[in-house]
């Protein structure tokens, strides 16, 4: 097989790059998670290139994580206002370890 031989000017090299750049763009990777040619070229982010790169595999969908499904979820009025009555964990609870029986400073009292 012949293999074509990769540009060896700079500015060839760049408009591949950029070339890349506006496929994945048409393929669908968020503004987001791209990189600029530069980033890529004189290797100033390569954070972001790496990020570019991931979320190019995403959506090529062989490589990569799968990407996330959407799951809309429509809530009547009345389920969302039974929602607000609902006291949620987050705000604690008085059950389970607690401080009760603590005396931190203070004596046990023991008398004979």
């Amino acid at each position: 097989k012949k293999y074509a031989t990769p540009p060896t000017m700079s500015f060839k090299q760049m408009e591949l790059i950029g070339l890349a750049i506006d496929k994945m763009k048409q393929l669908g990777v968020p503004d987001h998670e791209m990189f600029q040619t530069v980033d890529l070229y004189e290797g100033q982010n390569l954070h972001q290139c790496v990020i570019g790169i991931g979320a190019l595999a995403r959506k090529m969908g062989a490589y990569g994580p799968k990407e996330a499904d959407a799951n809309k979820r429509d809530f009547t009025e009345e389920q969302l206002k039974a929602g607000q009555n609902i006291i949620g964990l987050q705000m604690g609870t008085n059950k389970g370890a607690n401080q009760s029986g603590m005396n931190i400073g203070n004596t046990r009292h023991i008398v004979d």
